[in-house]
C-alpha cells in the first residue's frame, strides 16, 4: 500500500492556492527551508508527525483524516463532511446508520 499523505498533501495545497514555500512559511518554517521541507513531505521522503499534519490540515482547511485515508472516495467524503456544521454531520450520520442497518 502506497502512503496516501504525499499525494493528498500536494492536492490539498494546490487546491488551497499555496506554493510549497507559502505553506511552509504559514506553518512557521524558515523561508529559506520551507519549500524544501514541504517538497520532502510531498515526495514521501519524510512524513510529518501527527501534530504537524494537524497544523497543515487546519491551514489548508481539510480534516486531518483526509491525509490518512487510503481510499480515494472515502477521502473525498471526509473532505465534504468536514465542511458541514455539527447538525448537518449528525443528520448525514443518521442517514448512513439507517442505510447500513
Amino acid at each position: 500500500m502506497t502512503n496516501p499523505i504525499p499525494v493528498r498533501l500536494k492536492s490539498a495545497r494546490k487546491a488551497a492556492g499555496y506554493t510549497q514555500q507559502q505553506l511552509g512559511m504559514a506553518l512557521g518554517m524558515e523561508p529559506n527551508t520551507a519549500s524544501a521541507r514541504m517538497n520532502q513531505y510531498e515526495k514521501g521522503k519524510h512524513t510529518p508527525d501527527y501534530q504537524t499534519m494537524k497544523r497543515i490540515a487546519d491551514e489548508l482547511g481539510v480534516p486531518v483524516a483526509y491525509f490518512y485515508s487510503d481510499d480515494d472516495l472515502l477521502a473525498e467524503l471526509i473532505c465534504a463532511l468536514g465542511k458541514l456544521n455539527i447538525k448537518e454531520k449528525e443528520y448525514i450520520l443518521g442517514l448512513i446508520y439507517r442505510k447500513i442497518e
